[in-house]
């Protein structure tokens, strides 16, 4: 199987518009807080007005007493946003759990940016595999970073050497491509606990490339309110993967001394 080095320009543009979309004024990095919400109409940090849950939307009233919004009451179904202000609220449904997210472009995670921290970018982490699709009705235990568990179905694995081992990437996705939640021997120390990598889909003969210079921060790298999934144990890798994003730049901050 023929690999084809990353094009510098292509990996330029890329990089450029993953800064876009993490320091857009309502971006990754802009994520203030993740309310989780239930019946009863209150007052949430951050948040206009009062929000409850009602009938598998987020519903929000006396938003009329923040003069810039538009209407007294809002109500938003998972994955419909709403402006008010300067603010983007967003609601989320997790296996039918309401939340309700606020996204401020004064958010500290979002004015403290200062880049996103790289890899070089190098040819030795294009590697060839294969996917394996998963059995038929197969399931798969998936954790997130505030320690809730949900089971969904399995994809596959994608088989390849890393120096010469055998490797087994957990793999999730589908008709767009696959990704892949993975840590290894740079986490925790060089770059950040864990990183996302996507995957592009197969061939029909199931051959498909890995380029770990694709790797990349997840949300919570950029805002603890996020609740992204962790590797699975198969993706948890002693090789240390020199590639891809490592870590979150940010303006140090500054406590009082005495």
């Amino acid at each position: 199987m023929t690999l084809a080095s990353p094009d510098l320009a292509e990996h330029t543009a890329r990089r450029d518009a993953r800064w876009r979309v993490v320091t857009a004024e309502h971006g990754v990095a802009s994520l203030l807080h993740t309310h989780w919400l239930d019946d009863e109409f209150r007052a949430y940090a951050g948040a206009p007005g009062r929000w409850a849950r009602r009938d598998g939307r987020a519903v929000g009233r006396d938003l009329a007493q923040d003069a810039a919004a538009d209407s007294a009451e809002v109500a938003l179904a998972p994955g419909q946003d709403a402006i008010v202000g300067r603010l983007r609220l967003r609601a989320i449904d997790r296996d039918g759990a309401l939340a309700l997210r606020v996204f401020d472009p004064d958010a500290p995670g979002r004015v403290g940016l200062r880049g996103i921290l790289s890899f070089p970018r190098t040819d030795r982490w294009v590697i060839p595999g294969r996917f394996v699709a998963a059995a038929t009705g197969e399931r798969r235990l998936v954790r997130t970073v505030d320690g809730y568990e949900r089971e969904e179905p399995a994809v596959g694995i994608i088989a390849l050497e890393i120096d010469g081992k055998p490797v087994r990437l957990t793999v999730s996705g589908g008709l767009d491509g696959f990704s892949a939640v993975i840590a290894d021997g740079t986490s925790d120390h060089d770059a950040y606990r864990f990183r996302f990598l996507p995957v592009d889909r197969p061939g029909a003969d199931g051959r498909v490339i890995v380029d770990f210079n694709r790797a990349y921060l997840p949300p919570c790298a950029f805002s603890e309110q996020y609740v992204c999934p962790l590797p699975p144990a198969g993706n948890r890798l002693a090789v240390r993967i020199e590639a891809g994003e490592r870590i979150a730049d940010r303006e140090p901050v500054l406590t009082d001394t005495y």
